[in-house]
């Protein structure tokens, strides 16, 4: 995770500065040749790199790829876009416990990173012969919000294109929703299934799998239920992937806070539905909000950035704090900081859509 947010405002500035295709293709090509290292490692050490390598690819990947499908897709129709990209995270997930754990469970766990790392290989070849159209080729003009057009003849420099970030409110408060939200599906994800262990006393199988089936079949749902509604509710507002995050996410916030608080299982296990529900429906709209709300040719940088904040704040202290907090009380109330960042994240992300209806509209 250290290495992925630190390679990826890297990616950004690449990707914005000349072809994408090629970052991608070698994004996934080190991810996955990565991962085959990780079969071949012989200590801790190599091991620790290898999946350390894997931040790289990712990197280039997650920063690039959403500014690459601006271009391919129409205004109308992005939140379904990032929300079909985005559930490939549940499926891939699903997928590598599956496959991951039969395999090596019958050949090893050396060849689990074999099967899971040599395809994606071949898949960053065929990366090669997507398409690259022009930067804003599907965007009306004007385009991006707030963002400052450069001077003829002079291009900003990727310092200079990250700084201004800092001083776009409905940028800066979009992140820091999307860091808030990040920050409880990550505590959430982490400690849920400890949770349910040590405080429901749940088996700690069932608490495993049955939470994984539930977070597969949600996220898949959410994900591409989320982006069709956002896609619908763009008709009747520009900011309408805002205030459709915004209100999705707080009505998560007491479905949330019921799942971590209720006793009983026939309540806190379909609490629990509803809230990741909610939460994934946020993904597709709230990620074709970032590359909506910047100039054609800032969009891989602006990506890149808000990966790297919404990491930095949000799912790699989350785990640490819940458990520190679990430490000095108790699990069961450590995780109740959960449903506040929820809310938090709900109320700042509706906040930046009434920044966002109030802020002028500026050319790339």
């Amino acid at each position: 995770m250290l290495v992925y947010m630190l390679a990826a405002p890297v990616f950004g500035a690449w990707g914005d500065r000349g072809s994408r295709t090629r970052p991608i293709a070698l994004g996934v090509f080190i991810w996955s040749l990565a991962t085959v290292l990780s079969g071949l490692a012989r200590s801790y050490p190599q091991l620790l790199a290898g999946r350390a390598l894997v931040g790289i690819g990712e990197a280039a990947y997650v920063a690039i790829a959403p500014a690459l499908l601006a271009d391919c897709f129409p205004v109308s129709g992005r939140g379904r876009v990032y929300s079909v990209l985005n559930m490939a995270i549940p499926v891939g997930s699903a997928l590598g416990i599956v496959l991951g754990g039969l395999i090596g469970h019958h050949f090893g766990w050396r060849a689990a990173f074999f099967v899971a790392g040599a395809p994606g290989m071949l898949l960053a070849a065929a990366v090669l012969w997507l398409p690259d159209p022009p930067r804003g080729a599907q965007d009306p003009s004007p385009v991006g919000q707030g963002a400052p057009r450069p001077a003829a003849g002079r291009t900003r420099g990727p310092l200079a294109v990250y700084l201004s970030f800092l001083r776009r409110a409905p940028y800066m408060l979009l992140v820091i929703g999307y860091a808030a939200y990040t920050f409880a599906l990550g505590g959430l994800g982490f400690w849920m299934p400890t949770f349910l262990e040590r405080v429901r006393a749940v088996p700690a199988v069932e608490a495993t799998t049955g939470l994984g089936a539930i977070l597969v079949v949600t996220g898949f749902l959410g994900t591409f239920a989320g982006g069709w509604l956002g896609d619908y509710f763009l008709r009747f507002s520009r900011q309408a992937y805002l205030w459709f995050s915004g209100i999705t996410t707080l009505l998560a916030a007491p479905f949330a806070l019921l799942a971590l608080s209720a006793p009983a299982p026939a309540v806190y296990y379909p609490a629990i539905v509803v809230a990741e529900l909610l939460l994934f429906m946020s993904t597709g709209p709230i990620n074709a909000q970032i590359v909506n709300i910047v100039s054609p040719l800032e969009r891989a940088s602006a990506v890149a950035l808000s990966m790297f904040a919404i990491h930095l704040l949000g799912d790699v202290p989350s785990p640490v704090l819940i458990g520190y907090l679990s430490d000095v009380g108790s699990l069961g109330r450590a995780v109740l900081v959960v449903p506040v960042a929820i809310a938090i994240g709900g109320i700042v992300w509706l906040a930046c859509a009434r920044v966002s209806a109030r802020t002028p509209v500026a050319a790339a």
